[in-house]
């Protein structure tokens, strides 16, 4: 009876980790693992220490590459310090406005941070959307991961109760 409760709390988690790689403030590979840590911990499923570092490690990762990503693009697109800054700001304050602000943020504050550094219109509107190009990156990595773990769990499942 655990092992059944411990697969429904495991694919409940596993679901708000899809979600949660397209919503804001939702951490969604975060929830994915520890879904996957509570498959681990039932009778019928083992995963190795190796798999389980590994998939915490790939957790950290795109965790980190989810606010790092949209700066170095807007970087990437031309963006000064300034736009950088202004990306990573808008990031932050538009996940405070849902369900647009996350998406929007991010552009608006390289915008605006290239404006307010003086540069043209042009280059500030590339410098946004660079970031906004960095945003659907991270977004696409933090949802192959929750596709992985969900992989993971789909596996289990049919591994657990064919037996």
């Amino acid at each position: 009876m655990l092992d059944i409760l411990l697969f429904i709390g495991a694919g409940i988690l596993i679901v708000l980790g899809i979600l949660g790689a397209v919503l804001p403030g939702l951490p969604g590979a975060p929830f994915s693992y520890i879904g996957l840590l509570m498959i681990h911990f039932t009778e019928k499923i083992q995963y190795s220490t190796k798999l389980l570092v590994i998939l915490f490690l790939l957790v950290v990762v795109v965790q980190v590459l989810d606010y790092v990503v949209p700066a170095w693009c807007t970087k990437k697109f031309g963006g000064s310090k300034w736009g950088i800054y202004g990306s990573i700001i808008g990031l932050v304050f538009g996940m405070f406005i849902p369900p647009y602000g996350f998406i929007i943020g991010p552009f608006a504050g390289a915008l605006i941070g290239e404006m307010l550094s003086g540069r043209e219109t042009n280059v500030a509107l590339k410098a946004g959307f660079g970031s906004f190009v960095g945003l659907i990156a991270s977004t696409g990595a933090k949802l192959a991961v929750g596709l992985v773990f969900a992989g993971y769990y789909i596996v289990a499942i049919f591994e657990a109760f064919s037996k």
